[in-house]
């Protein structure tokens, strides 16, 4: 293990070490920017074989890709610390101003919740150690949450899974079973169609298929079994089926399962961001903008799925990339308007009376 010798203060702490924050890490750093990534080891990923529709790493076991982003990051000067951040607020809620030494304006207020950025953040850890930045970029991902059957967790990312394009190669021609589980799972069924002839979509606890939907799914051959869903069954550490709530058993070699989507950020709360409901139903994010992952919180970015629920790894690292270009840009703005005001300071004609 790679230990670091922390600065009291970055340019950026880039919290979350998945494939946004190292990418955002990693154009701040080639930026020269002073960057920090604090990552609590929790990828929603980790039980999956490989990362897949990632060009030119396709099937990299994701400990792998991370190992090497982390490699990476550090070549040129970023420093990565494992760690749990448990809040952040605005200015030095330890001690003195914040130190950057080519910038005064980053001088923490007395305000704490001043929503100008050049106050900067501390950061706090789950360890009571205590770090400070002028921008946040906050990459945590999000929380899988699982319907209640039994067995279901014990074969997540192996062949239960949430994501065609991330496994329906895998279970391509398989015996496939669709969990209706929230507003999406109609959709994915149709989905996985795809890549399997025999798909089966089971209600579950969900209404029925409306006429609509009951005519799509008779029309791609995916029949409807009503009943909820209790739980997995496995032989030799393979699903074999599923155990309806009546008893019925239906056998199934793979199931894709809707997942609730919830963002990782109560460390965000001290920031007054809150999690709120995806308009697709299907979860909670943090709300940013599009392109550039900036929030309404001054100083505040993100990237990755804490703010776009569906987002693959390869979408993720490219959000983190832009998130972290423009984070440099806005550096460089306060810089250019610092350095304008001490030119103007310096060359300002001295008043003669």
């Amino acid at each position: 293990m790679v230990t670091e010798q922390l600065n009291d203060s970055y340019d950026v702490v880039v919290i979350g070490g998945g494939a946004a924050g190292l990418n955002g890490a990693l154009m701040l750093a080639r930026a020269r920017r002073s960057v920090l990534v604090i990552d609590a080891g929790q990828p929603r990923n980790a039980p999956a074989d490989g990362v897949h529709g990632l060009f030119a790493r396709e099937g990299v076991p994701p400990s792998e890709l991370l190992a090497r982003g982390r490699e990476e990051v550090r070549g040129y000067g970023g420093h990565i610390i494992d760690g749990e951040v448990v809040a952040a607020h605005r200015g030095d809620r330890t001690a003195g101003p914040l130190a950057h030494a080519e910038s005064p304006r980053q001088v923490a207020t007395a305000d704490h919740e001043s929503a100008d950025a050049s106050a900067g953040f501390t950061v706090a850890l789950a360890d009571g150690r205590t770090v400070r930045a002028r921008r946040l970029l906050v990459t945590t991902g999000l929380v899988d949450e699982l319907p209640e059957i039994d067995g279901l967790k014990a074969r997540w990312g192996r062949d239960a899974i949430h994501c065609p394009y991330c496994h329906g190669w895998e279970v391509r021609d398989r015996a496939i079973g669709v969990i209706g589980n929230g507003p999406m799972a109609i959709h994915l069924a149709l989905l996985f169609r795809q890549w399997s002839e025999d798909v089966v979509f089971f209600q579950h606890t969900m209404s029925p298929p409306t006429a609509e939907q009951a005519e799509q799914l008779a029309a791609r051959g995916i029949p409807v079994i009503a009943g909820a869903v209790s739980a997995v069954e496995t032989e030799d550490d393979r699903l074999t089926g599923v155990r309806l709530a009546d008893g019925t058993r239906v056998a199934r070699t793979a199931l894709a399962v809707p997942t609730r989507m919830v963002a990782r950020a109560g460390l965000l709360a001290g920031l007054g961001l809150h999690p709120v409901e995806h308009p697709s139903g299907a979860g909670e994010y943090i709300p940013a903008e599009a392109l550039t992952g900036k929030t309404e919180v001054p100083g505040v970015w993100t990237a990755g799925n804490v703010t776009d629920l569906s987002a693959q790894v390869g979408n993720a690292a490219a959000a983190g990339a832009m998130a972290g270009a423009h984070i440099n840009a806005d550096l460089v703005n306060e810089e250019t308007a610092d350095a304008v005001a001490a030119y103007r300071a310096a060359t300002e004609p001295v008043a003669v009376h």
